[in-house]
């Protein structure tokens, strides 16, 4: 469930991965913005990204017996274009769910992309 609602993500096709969340979504991306909905990322990546796409490494599971949720661990590599039009690849990625009741109630997205962007603009502390 958790890799079919990333690929519709990736189209992006907001009001599909819809289908696959909780009503009070709270989706935490890096820097801590926060959004609830798959539209409002979707119109976040827009601006960060010309287009992006996850390649998915492993995906794991674990039941927390005591609430009845399960948390699920994404990783892999983000690919893709900055807005200019400059391809990127390698850019990790985890991403980690908590579901409740077949559904996600809530996304938290970490990635590279700002030490990317770091490097691009030549204020990286050290070379990745």
């Amino acid at each position: 469930m958790v890799e079919t609602y990333l690929e519709l993500s990736m189209v992006p096709d907001p009001e599909g991965a819809a289908e696959y969340v909780a009503p009070d979504l709270t989706l935490i991306f890096t820097g801590g913005r926060r959004f609830s909905s798959p539209a409002e990322s979707a119109a976040f990546n827009a601006k960060r990204y010309k287009w992006v796409r996850k390649r998915f490494l492993r995906t794991d599971a674990i039941l927390d017996t005591p609430t009845g949720e399960v948390r699920v661990y994404n990783t892999g590599h983000l690919y893709g274009e900055w807005p200019d039009g400059t391809p990127f690849e390698s850019n990790r990625y985890i991403d980690i769910f908590t579901v409740k009741d077949g559904r996600i109630t809530e996304t938290q997205v970490w990635n590279d992309s700002a030490e990317l962007l770091l490097c691009r603009a030549d204020l990286a502390e050290a070379p990745l």
